[in-house]
């Protein structure tokens, strides 16, 4: 039987993702290293995986209220005061979620109506765009440019704006290109945005790995932040992607519309899950220290070699990515990466797998062992020595 017709075709145009592609064919290879993965090495701290224990143990394991355990709200907030500076009142502004994920899912589907446009600088991390058009909206895409850092700047942003755009999204430090907005280069844009009316959805998920001086929210500038929605979670910061807790704060407004979706889909967050948050929201922030300089030895690491071998990389200034040029090689990304796998047994992601803007660089998580991100250099340098 044959479903074309009767399938939602905003679905059917949809392309699968770009990074699952390469990671199914390696999958089904033995000894394939693999840099591709964004998700960190680390266990989960001992402290934050014995109180999803005891919750377990205790019995907690009924649905929460939808908006989450009162306690996790309050630590969120308590978190977001300490770490950035940025008040929110639990009770009003704050709703957990499963993963980031749903909070980016929600929220759009909370803020658009049909033909809204967002403004999306790329390359971008993959679920944007597909989950923009999901929602209705148009995607319109801004390049970032590494001759600007992969910073928003003020000209890219006016560029894009229309009668019809409805919001921007902010991903800084930004996932595959490592780049970040700092308070001054925000100060350059919040004007823009004010005068518009646009919201900006800002995905602080890498907000704990800013590499030099202190990550700035865009919901630090009172100016605007009624109309700014912070998406964040515990996945990157504490190493736990697979306890899917993430949550939104924003105005009252938007949190009581989102919440709605929130009741009809999800529920609740896992309810063991958000106690061991509440464990790492309150408690955790040595873990992430401890966690930021390893990433940040593997980062100046991993720079070096790249530009050693001859692959052009630019030095990240957060998350745990770096997005090398393979200009010199002469191939295109896709080509470059399943010739890589085909030839050394090395799996990288191609960087149109975020976006046109991506192509000509590849993707590199050093989320790894130093042991593994050497092996994956000697491939890449055997490899070039054929493309070059």
């Amino acid at each position: 039987m044959i479903f074309d017709e009767e399938i939602n075709q905003t679905i059917r145009y949809i392309k699968p993702s770009g990074i699952r592609k390469f990671f199914d064919i390696a999958a089904t290879r033995k000894g394939v290293v693999s840099l591709g993965v964004g998700e960190p090495d680390f266990i989960t701290p001992w402290h934050i995986r014995e109180e999803a224990i005891h919750a377990i143990e205790k019995g907690r394991t009924f649905y929460t209220g939808n908006k989450g355990l009162p306690d996790l709200r309050k630590g969120i907030c308590d978190y977001y005061k300490r770490r950035f500076d940025v008040d929110y009142d639990p009770d009003k502004n704050c709703i957990i979620t499963v993963g980031g994920s749903e909070a980016i899912d929600i929220i759009l589907r909370t803020v658009l109506k049909p033909g809204d446009e967002v403004i999306l600088p790329t390359p971008a991390y993959v679920a944007y765009a597909a989950i923009i058009e999901m929602a209705g909206g148009k995607v319109v895409e801004v390049e970032l440019k590494e001759e600007d850092e992969f910073k928003l700047t003020p000209h890219a942003l006016r560029n894009a704006i229309s009668e019809n755009t409805k919001a921007v999204i902010l991903n800084f430090p930004g996932n595959p290109t490592g780049g970040i907005m700092t308070g001054s280069d925000y100060r350059k844009i919040v004007p823009i945005l004010k005068a518009h009316n646009i919201f900006a959805i800002t995905d602080e998920i890498y907000a704990e790995l800013t590499y030099e001086g202190k990550h700035c929210s865009i919901a630090s500038f009172d100016e605007i932040k009624d109309r700014v929605i912070v998406i964040n979670g515990f996945s990157k910061a504490y190493s736990m992607t697979g306890y899917r807790v993430g949550y939104i704060l924003a105005h009252q407004d938007i949190i009581d519309m989102a919440l709605k979706i929130h009741q009809y889909t999800i529920m609740c967050a896992t309810t063991p899950s958000q106690y061991a948050a509440i464990e790492a929201v309150n408690n955790g922030d040595r873990d992430i220290e401890e966690m930021f300089l390893s990433f940040k030895q593997r980062r100046n690491y991993i720079v070096k070699e790249l530009n050693r071998i001859g692959l052009k990389t630019h030095m990240p200034q957060g998350a745990f990515y770096v997005f090398p040029s393979i200009q010199i090689t002469g191939l295109k990304c896709e080509e470059f990466c399943e010739k890589l796998l085909d030839e050394e047994n090395l799996a990288l992601v191609p960087g149109n797998a975020f976006g046109d803007a991506g192509e000509g660089y590849v993707r590199i998580s050093y989320a790894y062992s130093l042991d593994e991100i050497k092996l994956a250099i000697e491939k890449l340098e055997h490899f070039l020595g054929k493309y070059r």
